[in-house]
């Protein structure tokens, strides 16, 4: 899998990390998916009451959507790739990708009918706002149980969209229009650690389009920069 890469669309609300994921799941033809959509129940059920997830009720969301990247990868690649590569994990997370309709939504990738030149691959939003949940994302710091269902050849890249709070702000009271979006919004930029010192990561702004974004981040991948990469266009 060395040659696939996961591509995960980071950075705190507001930054538009779902429709950037849409656009560059077209422009590479990857499978799209939001975080989100990946939470267990329980995590669901605390959310909708209001409270707020500890890191331990994140640390499963976060190796679910490691898992889910994996095995879309394996899908794409073919029953030769998963039985060796992951044994363990692919019922579980076959389940997870129907529920999501990825696969359906992206049937030009599967493995009988790539083009040859075609990279298999996956795209996912997720906030991931810390630098140790980046780590569960990349699969380095897999619980006990987890760490013998994955693959570490997953090649792992960030796209950071990074903004100015009064950038943010500008954008979440237009959208939403709500007073509690702004404590909302300070909790999650006191929580985030930049990811721009990092390996493996594309810092592309909020202030751009984004077509440009997309061409950013295309663009850095057609030139192998697996190592951090920042972006300085405008």
């Amino acid at each position: 899998m060395s040659d696939a890469v996961f591509l995960v669309v980071m950075g705190v609300s507001g930054t538009g990390k779902s429709t950037l994921g849409a656009a560059l799941s077209k422009a590479l033809r990857l499978p799209f998916i939001d975080g989100d959509d990946l939470h267990p129940q329980s995590n669901v059920d605390k959310m909708s009451r209001g409270e707020p997830l500890t890191d331990t009720d994140r640390q499963p969301w976060l190796e679910t959507i490691r898992r889910t990247a994996v095995s879309s990868v394996l899908s794409q690649l073919g029953n030769d790739h998963k039985s060796h590569a992951e044994p363990n994990a692919m019922p579980e997370t076959e389940t997870m990708l129907d529920k999501c309709s990825m696969l359906g939504r992206n049937e030009q990738l599967s493995s009988s009918m790539r083009d040859k030149d075609q990279k298999p691959g996956i795209v996912i939003a997720c906030s991931a706002l810390k630098g140790s949940y980046r780590l569960v994302l990349r699969g380095e710091t897999l619980s006990e149980a987890e760490a013998s269902k994955h693959s570490r050849k997953l090649p792992t890249c960030f796209v950071y969209m990074k903004g100015s709070r009064e950038m943010l702000m500008n954008r979440m009271m237009k959208r939403q229009g709500h007073f509690m979006k702004a404590a909302m919004l300070d909790s999650q930029l006191k929580t985030l650690e930049s990811p721009e010192n990092e390996e493996g990561v594309v810092t592309v702004s909020i202030e751009w389009s984004t077509e440009d974004q997309v061409q950013e981040v295309v663009r850095a991948l057609e030139d192998g920069e697996g190592h951090q990469h920042v972006a300085s266009k405008h």
